[in-house]
């Protein structure tokens, strides 16, 4: 880091002695030119071993790579009896395996100058690994045991118990995070209700063997796929042959039920947060793909920063009904056999009813028909635009790529998924709204709830 400053500090002379220097007029001969040729670009390339694991790579001739391992193994996939294990799971990541120690594994990748993160969501535990393109053995190597060879050695899974208390502790500190969790609780009777955090009981309850059977039951080949980008896919059908991992389907996975319900979270608050949902789409649907569009329509966020979304109909709508400021947004999570969309609202105690309110008219609004043409174009031009700004980054890439890899053991191509933006009219977008206002509704809410209405009163 040194040397990197110290380019900032080079002295201004040095500039000025270039510029007195002779202007070049005549053009150079005797040169030949480059005979090097332009690299054609690659296409996404898949394929499924015969144990199941999905394989999916992108050549980009980047100096970087980077590999990940997805696998269907989020907290949807827990029971009762091993709540919060999921979540443990991802804290001993870097833990002693088989094959090598937390030690060497945390001085190994720093060595490559790697890094190694693991996220979790409902659906899915990920694994990725990224260092030069020299030294991918090496880094092949450690992800292999991390995701592997795990040990769960008992004295290190005991250690991980305050930093599951950190994690939840900064989960409490934000609202959203809580409303949200609070909204699958209510929302689910199994499988999608399980939170993405430890719960309080099981806080330094789970043990060691529960966490290898949960591995043994979900990392399974038929539940894995192994991306890379920055790498031939040649060299990672060569991994995933070599991959010790039991070959199947592993326990089957329950189907979530729907149920709708309430959960209210009374304090002293002065906001109230407060989000009111029904089913939405399924991941990959023509339906989901209307329910995006009509996020937009409604408002999504601020395009400006620290701006307010004044194209929003939430906010248009609501601004009517109240001189309180407030916050509205249009919420919509797919997953893969249901789906949550709703309002998720931000106001002062005492005007949070006429907020909510405003917000559930402005979707009957569109629910009978009131919207146009120009709102539908706005709309997909924003979900296309964030969609492939989205798969600009190599992280977005890498998780746009895994997530259909292990859902469909398949690739679209971005012009294909535009298209599919393309083909949602305006009447599945009206089906999409009466879809929300005539469903069973469910409603999570925090905050001095004195003057915030009953699910069964919007």
């Amino acid at each position: 880091m040194r040397g990197i400053r110290s380019l900032n500090s080079i002295p201004k002379r040095c500039y000025a002695a270039a510029r007195r220097s002779e202007a070049l007029t005549e053009p150079l001969t005797g040169l030949k030119s480059s005979t090097a040729t332009t690299v054609p670009p690659q296409n996404v390339q898949v394929s499924k071993l015969p144990n199941g694991l999905v394989i999916a790579s992108l050549e980009n001739y980047s100096p970087l790579s980077s590999v990940g391992v997805f696998v269907k193994a989020g907290s949807r996939y827990e029971t009762l009896e091993n709540q919060g294990v999921s979540h443990v799971l991802r804290l001993a990541a870097n833990l002693t395996t088989k094959g090598a120690s937390a030690f060497k594994i945390c001085r190994g990748l720093e060595a490559l100058g790697g890094s190694l993160s693991v996220t979790s969501s409902r659906e899915a535990m990920v694994y990725t690994a990224d260092c030069l393109r020299d030294h991918l053995d090496s880094l092949l190597e450690y992800l292999v045991n991390v995701t592997t060879g795990q040990e769960f050695r008992p004295w290190e899974i005991d250690d991980l118990t305050s930093r599951v208390k950190i994690d939840k502790a900064l989960a409490q500190q934000c609202p959203q995070i809580g409303i949200i969790e609070k909204l699958h609780e209510a929302a689910y009777k199994n499988a999608l209700s399980n939170s993405l955090y430890c719960p309080d009981y099981m806080v330094g309850r789970v043990s060691s063997k529960q966490l290898q059977s949960f591995v043994e039951d979900n990392f399974t080949t038929g539940r894995m796929a192994l991306v890379g980008l920055g790498v031939k896919h040649s060299v990672l059908r060569q991994v995933g042959e070599g991959l010790s991992v039991r070959s199947g389907a592993g326990s089957p996975a329950a189907k979530s039920v729907y149920r709708g319900g309430e959960l209210r979270v009374q304090n002293n608050d002065d906001l109230v947060h407060a989000l009111i949902a029904s089913q939405g789409g399924v991941t990959g649907s023509a339906e989901a793909n209307a329910f995006s569009v009509l996020q937009r329509i409604l408002g999504a966020g601020p395009h400006v920063k620290r701006g307010s979304n004044i194209t929003s109909k939430l906010s248009q709508g609501i601004a009517k009904a109240t001189t309180q400021p407030f916050d509205a947004t249009a919420f919509n999570a797919s997953y893969s056999d249901s789906g949550l969309f709703g309002i998720y609202t931000i106001a002062q105690a005492d005007s949070a009813r006429e907020v909510i309110k405003a917000a559930i008219a402005q979707v009957r609004g569109v629910a009978e028909g009131n919207v146009s043409e120009a709102d539908i174009t706005r709309a997909k031009n924003q979900v296309k635009a964030e969609y492939l700004m989205s798969v600009e980054s190599s992280e977005g890439l890498m998780e746009e790529i895994g997530a259909q890899a292990l859902s469909t053991a398949a690739y679209q191509h971005s012009d294909t998924v535009l298209q599919a933006i393309d083909t949602v009219t305006q009447d599945d977008v009206v089906r999409a709204a009466k879809k929300f206002v005539d469903g069973k509704k469910t409603m999570a809410a925090s905050g001095h709830l004195v003057n915030t209405p009953f699910v069964d009163e919007v």
